[in-house]
């Protein structure tokens, strides 16, 4: 005999409310899922490296996250030295995310070589990555698997040389 509809609906009810709860409070930046692009979670970003480098605080503790999609000049780099207009995107990234909360958002591939968490980084619903390449503090740089934005942040690094911005009018 076949539980009666109710019974049926309920327990479709409560798996979906518990599936629902733990996918939300579970922090991704601590998972390794397929992909989980287009998914955000909170942060806080507690210190600036570089322009394309930061400390932020999470859910699960704290992390050095490293901007997908793009690449500042070095100004810590042990053997490049310092590079034309990296005090200036360093400076940038500082000033507009140094203690501000953010929204994170993996791609494919989660950690780099050095275990830094690779993300896109959100400041008021904007990706901020996108905004580097706009302003001409930093370069595209895709490193498959990752890579969900190249095309726009292409699209913003074109405009940008187009117009002489940052360090395609100073280097």
């Amino acid at each position: 005999m076949a539980p009666p509809r109710a019974v049926v609906v309920a327990i479709v009810l409560a798996a979906a409310s518990f599936a629902g709860w733990w996918f939300g409070s579970h922090d991704p930046a601590h998972s390794n899922p397929t992909s989980t692009t287009g998914q955000r979670f909170p942060a806080v970003v507690t210190e600036t490296v570089d322009g394309d480098t930061v400390h932020v605080r999470t859910a699960s503790g704290t992390d050095t996250v490293r901007l997908l999609g793009i690449n500042t000049p070095e100004t810590h780099h042990p053997t490049k030295g310092l590079e034309c207009y990296g005090p200036e995107a360093s400076a940038y990234t500082d000033r507009v995310l140094a203690g501000r909360r953010v929204e994170l958002e993996l791609d494919v591939e989660h950690r780099d070589k050095y275990g830094r968490l690779l993300a896109y980084i959100y400041l008021d619903g904007r990706r901020f990555n996108d905004r580097l390449l706009e302003l001409g503090y930093a370069r595209v740089l895709v490193i498959p698997p990752n890579g969900v934005y190249a095309r726009p942040m292409l699209q913003e690094q074109l405009a940008a040389k187009r117009a002489g911005r940052g360090l395609w009018a100073a280097c």
